[in-house]
């Protein structure tokens, strides 16, 4: 019985915290446009900072991520929190982007966000098979499609959706109202389904793929081994689209710049287990270039971190390599 009671007590707590978040999210969007630029900046820029201090667990973790991951490069805890606050800020800030682009013009959207290397998805395109961009929890990551979409490319991107399905529903009216739709990862097999359509009608999937929590291909990422999905690569192995790495990262200025790289070269050698295997490494390794690039722009949160130290004879290293292209050609 006091099973039965806690349960529903949990699951009470849940069913409130995404109304608070559903309310919060409509009301801030809704009243964005009547509040004047420079006091909306200096409030998210206040909620940063006293999330940052109040959520002290999550800025702890995030911490000893960036030790285990890159302590050679920030050996010191003063440059561990430098990082760990300029991703905070980077994520704040791109809620804050990415609610301005619901009230910007196809035009304004595109003034916003450069794009260098649009040519490579040109070029993808041109071949009528679909193009999978591989990205990752990075700069603004949730404007790639915003900015795609108002460049006239049909855009989807593949969602984790929260299991309450009233805030769910609303995030999904807010991406299509910009132009973008949205793929539920579950169930699976639908998910597979309305993937292989887009691809069909020649359109441009995104697949966030930095999280390393399961799958059947054990990878190193940032100095240790985790399991990562298949998916992507046996997605880009049997229907022939293009996979074009993408990422909206901030310059020095703090603008954004959507940087699209040249296609990944897949490895094919007729053993398709052993393909996607070794492309599920090559793909592994330009995310962790990205990541290493822009180590204050990404989520350090989702950093894998019971995975063991790899072997340096690590055989999946050596597959990857083969490929012979730097992950930061672009």
């Amino acid at each position: 019985m006091a099973k039965k009671k806690k349960r529903y007590i949990g699951k009470f707590f849940y069913w409130l915290r995404y109304r608070i978040g559903e309310y919060c999210l409509r009301g801030f969007v809704a009243l964005l446009p009547r509040i004047p630029g420079r006091v909306i900046v200096r409030f998210i820029s206040l909620a940063a900072r006293l999330t940052f201090l109040l959520l002290w667990r999550f800025r702890k973790r995030m911490e000893e991520n960036l030790s285990m991951a890159m302590g050679k490069e920030f050996h010191t805890r003063e440059g561990q929190e430098t990082i760990a606050w300029k991703a905070w800020r980077n994520f704040a800030q791109g809620v804050y982007e990415t609610t301005c682009t619901l009230h910007s013009s196809k035009e304004g959207i595109r003034s916003t966000v450069a794009i260098q290397g649009e040519e490579h998805l040109k070029r993808a395109l041109a071949r009528k098979k679909g193009v999978i961009a591989l990205s990752a929890h990075l700069g603004n990551f949730t404007i790639i499609g915003t900015r795609l979409a108002a460049g006239g490319y049909p855009f989807s991107v593949v969602v984790k959706h929260p299991r309450d399905q009233g805030f769910a529903r609303l995030t999904d009216r807010y991406r299509a109202s910009v132009g973008v739709t949205t793929i539920s990862a579950k169930p699976r097999r639908e998910a597979a389904r309305q993937i292989l359509r887009a691809l069909r009608r020649n359109e441009v999937v995104l697949l966030i793929a930095d999280e390393f929590k399961s799958g059947d291909v054990e990878v190193e990422f940032l100095g240790r081994t985790a399991p990562a999905p298949r998916g992507p690569a046996t997605l880009a192995l049997r229907t022939g689209a293009a996979v074009i790495p993408m990422f909206s990262t901030r310059d020095e200025k703090d603008h954004l710049i959507l940087r699209i790289g040249p296609e990944i070269d897949l490895i094919r050698t007729g053993d398709l287990q052993e393909d996607v295997r070794a492309n599920v490494t090559l793909f592994t390794r330009h995310l962790e270039a990205v990541v290493r690039r822009y180590p204050e722009q990404w989520n350090w949160l989702g950093f894998h971190r019971n995975g063991r130290r790899p072997r340096s004879e690590m055989g999946q290293s050596k597959t990857a390599g083969s490929a012979g292209q730097d992950p930061l050609s672009f």
